[in-house]
């Protein structure tokens, strides 16, 4: 008998259907006599939904009670799928992380996860419960309600997992696993059966969204394994471990859409210092002694207007496409020559030792990745690597 942390994202618990389906998965893991904590995020749409109101009140929300609002959403879900598997004659109980006593520090809105008390989540399991866990919240030393940041459910699940020593960590989504590139982009990809903490995590860090960066660094050093499967239908999944059978020049593209490049007339410093207070990621792709050019998420920009919004200009819309692999930097000049030959601009690129990201227009983003897709993981001649891959 094996303990399993099972987490379930907003769009698999969308809607009352749903969460249903979620049910049967969760019960058909109990009845193969595992242990089962379940970690859930807020109902697809209900997080924004909740800021949308506290918009409406106040267009800069104090951070503290943004958090105590936002919380509310999952508080719903886990309720809601006790209920559903409860019905069904299985014994299940909810927690919100205070009840977990799930502590982080008091960085409200992007908080980190300090500790979590796993007394009451044994005891419950021991009982034969199934225990639902409300996922993207804590608690800070002075009781005030935290909230995890951008996919904070999977930094829970994960953080629950290590806390309890749990044998997997399976992320279900609306995919059944990590797959050589966006199968929405280009239908002829593959999944992948396994992947590297170290590759994965750097593709989480490029803006792959199968699963949120904090959650792969966390797990991988807490070793962890984590597994990323379906929520809608049967399969294996791909494994996220410290042991994988190849090692390829290429190991994935990860794919950043909807974003915008922006002027700025701030300092580059001071920008950054705004970023890392909200808790953003952004690219600096050019700066001088009063200025800077930027890369940032569409969704974050609501959040920079509110400090720069008469020092910002927006130039275009554009999509950043990481490479990642231990030796990716080698086949980058190869891969810009091939889209330049496709009529493709690369703007800006940015390499390190095993990532090169290179900045393109919005409007090239699903020719770039089939072209990449095509030349360098089906045409594998090109780098006489057999093993090359790609990951979105």
């Amino acid at each position: 008998m094996a303990l399993l942390v099972q987490k379930f994202g907003g769009t698999s618990v969308g809607s009352i259907e749903r969460i249903e389906a979620v049910a049967e998965r969760v019960i058909q893991t109990r009845q193969l006599g595992h242990k089962v904590v379940v970690v859930l995020s807020a109902m697809s749409g209900e997080t924004n939904r909740l800021l949308g109101l506290a918009k409406q009140i106040d267009e800069v929300p104090t951070p503290r009670e943004l958090d105590v609002l936002l919380t509310a959403g999952e508080q719903v879900s886990i309720a809601l799928l006790a209920m559903a598997i409860n019905k069904r004659g299985f014994n299940a109980v909810s927690m919100t992380a205070d009840q977990v006593t799930i502590r982080t520090d008091n960085a409200f809105n992007n908080a980190n996860i300090i500790s979590i008390d796993t007394d009451r989540l044994e005891s419950q399991l021991d009982q034969g419960k199934i225990v639902i866990v409300a996922g993207f919240q804590g608690r800070d030393s002075d009781n005030n309600i935290t909230t995890l940041g951008r996919g904070g459910s999977d930094t829970t699940a994960v953080a629950v997992a290590g806390a309890l020593k749990a044998d997997e960590c399976q992320i279900f989504t609306d995919v059944d696993g990590v797959y050589t590139t966006d199968p929405r982009i280009v239908p002829s990809a593959t999944r992948l059966p396994e992947i590297h903490f170290d590759h994965m995590q750097t593709m989480a860090a490029c803006g792959a969204k199968v699963l949120q960066l904090q959650s792969v660094e966390y797990a991988r050093m807490h070793k962890v394994p984590l597994r990323v499967l379906s929520s809608f239908e049967e399969g294996e999944g791909t494994l996220v471990n410290l042991e994988t059978q190849f090692s390829p020049v290429m190991v994935g593209i990860a794919l950043q859409r909807q974003q915008a490049l922006i002027h700025l007339d701030v300092p580059l410093a001071e920008v950054q210092q705004q970023a890392e207070l909200f808790g953003l990621q952004l690219w600096a792709v050019a700066n001088t002694v009063q200025s800077a050019q930027i890369v940032v998420a569409n969704d974050d920009l609501a959040r920079l207007r509110l400090v720069f919004d008469n020092k910002m200009r927006h130039i275009s819309d554009v999509s950043t496409l990481s490479m990642v692999g231990d030796n990716v930097v080698t086949v980058a000049d190869a891969v810009v020559t091939i889209l330049g030959n496709t009529n493709i601009q690369v703007h800006h690129n940015k390499q390190m030792t095993d990532c090169v990201s290179l900045l393109i227009d919005e409007t090239d983003h699903q020719t770039a990745v089939e072209v990449i897709h095509s030349q360098f993981v089906v045409n594998q001649e090109l780098l006489g690597n057999p093993s090359l891959l790609a990951v979105s």
